[in-house]
């Protein structure tokens, strides 16, 4: 009798330590996931700054055209990347690596610099630029422990049981995008 308790005890213990080894793993996806939609917050913001950007823009710098339509067309990309995280990453690098340029452009023209919509603009998106850049690190540190979770012994056995997946990091992908834009002028 006190051999069948001592077992029922055992095998308690063991069903609660695996409760809450699954339980883990579904906050640690599901602060994933949180992470991933703050970071989505601040992309729509961005989305939403760049056409008044441009429309500002377009009036000082009209033969600047290749720069507006590149942007442009990066922020249609990464509005269409919605569908899972890795391409939302690579769309939002090229938008970023754009957007760049856009500024090293309005460097070269004094009076849009000194334009008071331009400068709100690029207030608003440099702050917005912040606000991406902290999520992003706040992702990419919940992907970071969820990832351990999911990797360490012996919750991994749990997690491939379960179909538990790591999600990729937001970092930059080509090592041209970590360089500054360079505006050259005929």
């Amino acid at each position: 009798m006190m051999g069948g308790l001592v077992v029922l005890v055992v095998l308690g213990l063991i069903a609660v330590f695996l409760v809450g080894l699954y339980n883990a793993l579904v906050r640690a996806r599901n602060e994933v996931k949180n992470a991933w939609s703050q970071i989505d917050v601040q992309l729509k913001r961005r989305h939403d700054l760049i056409p008044n950007l441009v429309e500002t823009v377009k009036g000082y710098a009209a033969h600047e055209r290749g720069t507006l339509e590149a942007v442009v067309k990066a922020r249609q990309q990464a509005i269409a990347a919605s569908g899972n995280a890795a391409e939302a990453i690579k769309a939002e690098n090229a938008l970023s690596q754009t957007l760049r340029s856009l500024f090293a452009v309005a460097e070269a023209y004094p009076d849009l610099k000194a334009n008071q919509n331009f400068l709100a603009l690029q207030e608003e998106l440099a702050s917005t630029e912040n606000k991406i850049g902290f999520a992003r690190q706040y992702y990419n540190d919940s992907a970071m422990r969820y990832k351990n979770r999911i990797e360490v012994f012996p919750s991994n056995i749990f997690a491939n049981a379960f179909g538990f997946a790591p999600e990729p990091f937001f970092q930059v992908e080509a090592e041209a995008e970590r360089q500054p834009p360079q505006v050259k002028f005929p």
